[in-house]
């Protein structure tokens, strides 16, 4: 199971170019210094240092760390400093000029990126480098309704059984799916930003954004999906949106209870309230409201908490 993520990770040729692209920006052959936070199998540390970069330093909690030194040794890279720890545990780093943490999964901020890079800015020389530097995350409503119909397979069990419980979990849960413009209200046109992180500086780990969408005419709103950009350097971006190119990533589903019928003139407001903490995990929470013309309102909340047995 682990190799195969890495092996998703190392086939993901947009990926991979664009950390590549970002370090030949930054990096001074012979005087700058990295380190790779969540190294994984040591691609970006090799990277660096073929680009010319000084020194490395990879850090990695997890047992891939023993792989990267074989690659390492395999591929004749020296000038690389392996820590077999995670990042939040070094208590005196070495600085250096640029600090790199690709922790970016489906959804964002699920590997915890804020709480990481806010922490690796204590490696860093002054005036040194944080890659990623930004993040923007996206959401537009689903209209296509072939994710509700896939998490409604609870109404087909049969038998004279009621898995309604079950059902009502089920949608208090984020999916990752693959989504095509075509699913989405109006296509792309409908997507908003609604959260924005710049690495450079201190983050609230507490993300809370709120949107809102007048349709042009009648629509049937099934779930949200979720998507991101990242800045890696000014100039190179990775995204995941639907209309981008592939990468190893898909977008985030965010299901309604109850699809949602929107009449023209009628408003749909999404609030979503997103924590992630090395300490606490992660909790996702998201609100959709109908505002309609003649002012009555519907309203739907759902989390995640909801969506697990204790």
């Amino acid at each position: 199971m682990l190799i195969e993520y890495h092996r998703t990770m190392l086939a993901d040729r947009v990926r991979n170019a664009a950390l590549h692209a970002a370090l030949e920006r930054v990096i001074v052959p012979g005087e700058t210094t990295v380190a790779d936070i969540g190294a994984g199998t040591g691609l970006i540390g090799f990277l660096a240092r073929r680009l010319g970069a000084r020194e490395a330093f990879l850090y990695e909690h997890a047992d891939v760390m023993v792989l990267a030194e074989r690659l390492a040794k395999t591929n004749r890279i020296r000038g690389l400093h392996f820590f077999h720890e995670h990042s939040t545990n070094i208590l005196d780093p070495v600085p250096v000029d640029v600090v790199v943490s690709e922790t970016l999964g489906n959804f964002a901020l699920e590997e915890f990126i804020i709480d990481t890079l806010e922490d690796a800015r204590r490696f860093l020389k002054p005036g040194g480098i944080v890659i990623p530097g930004r993040l923007e995350q996206f959401v537009a409503p689903v209209t296509s309704d072939r994710f509700h119909r896939e998490l409604c397979v609870w109404d087909e069990v049969g038998f004279g059984l009621d898995f309604d419980d079950a059902k009502r979990m089920g949608f208090n849960n984020l999916y990752v799916r693959q989504v095509t413009p075509d699913d989405l209200l109006d296509g792309m046109r409908s997507a908003q930003r609604w959260d924005r992180v710049d690495f450079s500086r201190r983050n609230d780990r507490h993300r809370r954004g709120k949107v809102q969408w007048t349709p042009r005419a009648k629509a049937t709103v099934y779930g949200f999906a979720v998507w991101w950009r990242c800045e890696l350097v000014p100039g190179v971006d990775i995204s995941t949106a639907p209309d981008a190119p592939r990468t190893h990533w898909d977008q985030i589903y965010l299901p309604l209870l109850e699809p949602i019928a929107l009449a023209r003139g009628d408003a749909l407001a999404l609030r979503l309230d997103v924590l992630a903490s090395l300490e606490q995990g992660i909790g996702v929470r998201w609100t959709a409201e109908r505002v309609g013309a003649d002012g009555g309102k519907t309203r739907q909340a759902l989390d995640i908490g909801k969506g697990f047995l204790g």
